[in-house]
């Protein structure tokens, strides 16, 4: 009874928007002409799938995620080690330090990143002789500023949750494994590693989640020219651009159903059951 008030919350902001979308999705309703909305069924999702569009923006959001979540593991598990080693007076300075890019609102950090590159304004060609060089001129060059500046923006996001899961590793045989005569790489493939299973398996989740509906860094730096179009920037394409509320729901389900997948898969491959984690079975 007690958790019915937040479980009708929870039904009215995640439930109802889903269902609203899919019911919305099986019409082809332009806002512009209301009047000549119909039911098509499944139509606007054959159309969808079967546009090179969707698949080029599948491919560069799947790029864009798959990139940027293996690099920021990679910086992350490093600056969580270097936050862990640190000396105890200085810890509080070194985390506040490094959280600062995930504290700036992600549209500011794009424009950010955005100028710095930008060909008239931005300080990035003078300082490296690179002068006439149009960052977003090209997929390759354009795609990979974006990844830059996800990756700058929300590495210390996965950094702290590698660190709350290094601090979990039991001590104890961290220091059996020395007297074993365990080298650094062996205690951590061996000992470290498999002990923070869940803070890992969460850090991947959430960032893999967050990217994959990447959209601010490409409306802002690109809007979607050079082939960087991504799937979220289609469903803001379709929905609010052209005014497609049919198409654009059903990009939206697709989206949907595409985050769930992802979730579904990280659970399976993990097999981590976060209750026993938390040590309540």
């Amino acid at each position: 009874m007690l958790a019915g008030p937040a479980f009708v919350v929870m039904l009215a902001v995640t439930a109802y928007p889903i269902l609203q979308a899919t019911y919305d999705s099986l019409f082809a309703y332009r806002l512009t002409d209301p009047e000549s909305r119909r039911f098509v069924g499944l139509n606007n999702y054959a159309v969808i799938l079967t546009d090179p569009v969707w698949w080029n923006a599948f491919g560069v959001t799947v790029l864009i995620t798959v990139v940027t979540v293996l690099v920021e593991l990679v910086l992350g598990f490093a600056l969580a080690l270097v936050m862990m080693k640190a000396l105890r007076t200085i810890r509080p300075v070194l985390r506040t330090a490094i959280l600062i890019p995930y504290a700036i609102i992600t549209v500011v950090s794009a424009f950010a990143w955005f100028f710095a590159f930008d060909i008239t304004s931005g300080f990035v060609n003078p300082t490296f002789g690179l002068e006439g060089t149009d960052w977003f001129a090209s997929f390759p060059t354009a795609v990979s500023v974006i990844m830059m500046s996800e990756i700058w923006k929300t590495t210390p996001f996965i950094s702290l949750l590698i660190l709350s899961g290094l601090a979990q590793v039991p001590e104890d045989l961290q220091e059996a494994a020395k007297v074993d005569g365990a080298t650094w790489w062996q205690r951590m493939w061996k000992v470290t590693i498999p002990n923070m299973k869940a803070a890992i398996m969460v850090a991947l989740l959430f960032r893999t989640l967050d990217a994959f509906r990447i959209f601010d860094n490409v409306f802002i730096m690109t809007g979607g020219a050079a082939g960087t179009e991504t799937l979220s920037f289609g469903a803001y394409r379709q929905t609010i651009s052209r005014l497609e509320i049919g198409l654009g729901s059903a990009y939206s389900v697709l989206l949907f159903l595409s985050v769930v997948a992802i979730a579904l898969g990280f659970i399976k491959i993990f097999k981590v059951d976060l209750s026993q984690a938390r040590g309540e079975k």
